[in-house]
């Protein structure tokens, strides 16, 4: 990718996954696309997912083969399909073996998660690379000013009422 597209370093990442969730909407996700175009989208709405004691993450019940990336050290893709059907991007945030993730949920232009992730031709292949070095793929910072707001994630109903209830649902609008 172009310098004019730096990637977010590794140590944004490393950090809890509300403070990277909130920090990362509002920021782009730039794709270099199989036909070798450019894409770059705005982050409108992020979640995030907080270890084995939220019973929305997908480790809520411990590792296993699908949720492993979770649990290394943060600052990789975790690319999961969801039903069967659509991809959802996430970035692996925290300390490696504390399991903690930031769904994308939203781009300016593209509604869902599995929307974003069809228009950036994105599927499981990225899962486990780094969110500095990929080629392919990078978040960038935000320009411009930005309102963060929150609200309670969404399509968790399987979750505690608790859990349903957080406000780590990040939602960014311009403030220009």
């Amino acid at each position: 990718m172009t310098k004019e597209f730096p990637a977010l370093p590794r140590g944004f990442f490393e950090r809890d996954a509300v403070t990277a969730a909130r920090e990362l909407a509002g920021c782009r996700v730039a794709r270099r696309m199989p036909d070798g175009s450019l894409r770059v989208l705005t982050i409108t709405e992020t979640e995030a997912y907080c270890g084995e004691e939220d019973s929305a993450c997908h480790a809520h019940r411990g590792k296993t083969r699908r949720n492993a990336p979770l649990y290394e050290r943060g600052g990789i893709f975790y690319v999961y399909l969801c039903y069967g059907i659509h991809w959802m991007l996430n970035a692996v945030t925290g300390p490696e073996g504390r399991p903690q993730g930031v769904l994308i949920r939203a781009c300016e232009g593209e509604p869902g998660p599995g929307r974003l992730t069809r228009a950036l031709a994105i599927d499981g292949s990225f899962t486990g690379l780094e969110v500095d070095r990929c080629p392919e793929l990078r978040f960038v910072p935000r320009e411009g000013e930005w309102e963060i707001s929150t609200a309670p994630r969404v399509g968790i109903g399987y979750a505690t009422p608790e859990d349903q209830a957080r406000p780590w649902r990040f939602i960014a609008r311009r403030a220009d």
